[in-house]
């Protein structure tokens, strides 16, 4: 273990290799004893994660979903909600939710919070409630130095095009429009996308087409660090499992698929580019196994997050905070509702 030499008075951080930096916790008798100490330290607390981009602080005594929410308001000064859904949660009341509902054995890919909306979270907190057998790390990823691992040539395209989401919205597979935007009327849907700049298409058996053009690249609202921000890879199809992407493809098209990414100006991303952003992103990753009561702090434009595959039960509670308008982030490229014409 390394003591990280940090000027903050009361806050020591900890780096144990291949793992996030830690804070280290005073013994605590109860949550009333912990919710002082995070007050009491919470100025250093949020220096070190502007630093590091995540910071776990271990075994502190929250046991339910309620004493989360008393730590996430102490740490996290404004609540930030969940835009365009991707994947299933479950609400667990005062702005808290499961991390994901997915099958256990299917990893997630690193990724930034909502990297496609107009205003995206700046922090997520993360806590583990109950520990998994095996397995169910939640991974963090220095977006610094995914940029920094990056090919140059690749950086530079997506610095002067951006990125390209287009999603298909189907009851059948992923998740219907109604879930997605909390919407009960396609007017609802219209109004949304035309104040978020996302192009919409209404096609047959009530399905949704959506196409988002957005910067691949953003600067730190507070330290100005230029950082990999996108789901570029994440929802590629060359991401795919082969045998996955052989069968959507198969089913669907490669205009039809769920998810599907290219560079802004549309141009379709070669198997060569993806797997050279993927090993990027593994090169930054560090993970540590969960234990009851761990929480993990996530800045959620230096850092990307995760999840492994796990074995037994596993409950991970996310909230998320801090609302971050991209603007304020010095965009690559403006967002807008599609590529250019």
């Amino acid at each position: 273990m390394t003591t990280l030499n940090d000027s903050r008075p009361g806050v020591t951080c900890l780096r144990r290799p291949g793992e996030p930096v830690a804070v280290e916790v005073p013994p605590l008798t109860g949550l009333g004893d912990c919710l002082r100490w995070l007050r009491q330290e919470r100025s250093g607390i949020r220096q070190a994660l502007d630093e590091h981009g995540a910071l776990y602080l271990a075994g502190l005594p929250i046991h339910d979903a309620q004493d989360f929410a008393e730590v996430r308001d102490v740490l996290v000064a404004e609540r930030a909600s969940y835009k365009e859904k991707a994947t299933p949660r479950s609400a667990l009341g005062d702005d808290v939710f499961s991390s994901t509902d997915l099958p256990s054995s299917q990893a997630i890919r690193p990724h930034n919070e909502n990297s496609y909306t107009l205003t995206f979270p700046g922090v997520l907190m993360f806590c583990c409630l109950t520990a998994p057998l095996a397995g169910g790390a939640t991974p963090v990823t220095d977006c610094r130095r995914v940029l920094a691992n990056l090919p140059p040539e690749l950086v530079a395209r997506f610095r002067e095009h951006g990125w390209l989401l287009n999603r298909v919205y189907s009851e059948h597979i992923s998740l219907g429009w109604r879930a997605a935007f909390g919407a009960d009327s396609r007017a609802e849907v219209a109004a949304y996308c035309a104040a978020q700049r996302v192009g919409h298409q209404w096609l047959d058996d009530d399905r949704l087409f959506t196409t988002q053009l957005r910067p691949a690249l953003i600067r730190h609202p507070r330290t100005g660090e230029e950082v990999w921000f996108n789901h570029v890879a994440f929802w590629n199809e060359w991401s795919l499992d082969p045998d996955v992407r052989d069968v959507l493809l198969a089913e669907f098209g490669p205009d039809g698929l769920p998810f599907a990414t290219a560079l802004g100006d549309g141009s379709r991303l070669g198997g060569a580019d993806v797997a050279a952003i993927n090993d990027a992103y593994e090169a930054a990753t560090v993970r540590r196994e969960w234990s009851r009561g761990d929480v993990l702090l996530v800045d959620n434009v230096l850092a990307a997050h995760g999840r492994d595959p796990f074995r037994g039960d596993r409950k991970i509670v996310v909230a998320m905070g801090e609302p971050t308008p991209v603007e304020t982030c010095r965009p690559a490229v403006v967002p807008a509702a599609g590529p250019p014409r």
